[in-house]
């Protein structure tokens, strides 16, 4: 009797100290997977899959295997906060979205009071982290550049460059359209540059034949806009059908093929702001690699996704525990983490540190660094 016990202690004792079974952490990823921004939330989906399966094939992290979960916001406020109580409800502890600081804003109200992990690798209006960060929340965090940092290089890039140009500024209403029109507009003013028209449009507005009659009598030379990739190729190309000849000039947004399915040959010499080129970083080479050879192009907020996820496995080494609140900590006071798109360390707010932008040309279907 006592020589079972013995053994049943025994084999006890080596299933204990057997291989344990890594437990499953779920990466929500939220953002317009559907509707007329769906390339952007296509790239997100892409970027943070390539990081998953990379952290995987390395055996995970702190004992866990992450899995994605997708989330479609359409980059709608309402469906936004939707979509995060879904999540909260779940048990989901980490996000990577939103994309559209219209729909990440109000999201992350929900993720702050819950403690959940956000972090953002498409959104830039300043009151996305700032809001967060009068609250106190502090787990929301984003890979990319605020839209005072874009804005002020764009304005002054104008001052510089467009001395004598006459330029009209548009904006479409929205937490990204006019805090970055309005932010270019500020620096392109603080250059000694004052443009011709301010305006407004609508999200969604398919005729802007009136607005190219305005604007040709203004004997505008550059369209600066604030806003998605529907509307500026529908414009741009409706101001070259009346004979409007203007430079279009855009924001970050501009970074999908969708903008030149829209505006065909039109958007020919259109110009747009965007961190510098993520597919030329030595350190997304392995990645961009791999991508191209599964027949997709990283490009516009791909790898900013993947950074995302790669911080947040970096947090979760540095916390030694899945917990938010202890991660967003070790992100922010720590030593940078390694990414595809570098060394990437936050500030106190959750923000990236030293964001680089350059401007951009549309030339024959693709865009490229000036």
């Amino acid at each position: 009797m006592r020589r079972s016990v013995l053994l049943g202690v025994a084999l006890l004792a080596g299933v204990a100290a057997g291989p344990l079974q890594a437990a499953e952490l779920s990466v929500a990823v939220v953002g317009p997977m559907t509707g007329q921004l769906a390339a952007i939330g296509e790239q997100m989906k892409r970027g943070v899959q390539a990081a998953i399966d990379e952290i995987n094939a390395k055996g995970g992290v702190q004992g866990n295997t992450l899995k994605i979960e997708v989330g479609d916001d359409q980059c709608d406020p309402k469906q936004a906060v939707a979509v995060a109580n879904q999540l909260v409800s779940k048990g989901v502890k980490f996000v990577v979205g939103h994309a559209c600081s219209g729909s990440s804003i109000p999201a992350s109200q929900v993720y702050g009071e819950n403690e959940v992990f956000m972090i953002s690798p498409a959104s830039s209006a300043p009151n996305f982290t700032d809001a967060a960060a009068k609250a106190g929340w502090n787990t929301i965090l984003r890979t990319y550049g605020r839209d005072d940092a874009q804005g002020t290089f764009v304005g002054k890039w104008l001052a510089d460059t467009k001395k004598g140009k006459r330029v009209a500024i548009l904006h479409d209403k929205s937490a990204y359209g006019k805090g970055l029109a309005d932010e270019v507009k500020k620096a392109m003013n603080a250059g000694g540059l004052q443009e011709v028209t301010y305006e407004a449009i609508t999200a969604g507005e398919k005729d802007f034949s009136a607005l190219v009659t305005k604007l040709k009598q203004t004997g505008v030379d550059i369209i600066y806009l604030g806003g998605y990739h529907g509307e500026a190729g529908l414009l741009i190309r409706q101001a070259r059908d009346q004979g409007l000849n203007a430079t279009l000039m855009t924001g970050d947004s501009l970074a999908s093929p969708e903008f030149w399915k829209i505006a065909g040959p039109a958007g020919e010499g259109t110009l747009m702001s965007f961190p510098k080129e993520p597919r030329n970083i030595p350190a997304a080479k392995a990645t961009v690699d791999k991508m191209k050879a599964q027949g997709f192009d990283p490009e516009g907020f791909t790898l900013f996704s993947t950074a995302a996820v790669q911080v947040i496995a970096s947090g979760i080494e540095r916390a030694k525990a899945a917990k938010p609140e202890a991660v967003a900590k070790a992100l922010k006071e720590g030593a940078p983490s390694d990414t595809v798109l570098g060394p990437l360390s936050f500030d106190a707010k959750g923000d990236v540190k030293n964001p680089a932008y350059s401007i951009y040309v549309w030339h024959d279907g693709n865009y490229k660094e000036m």
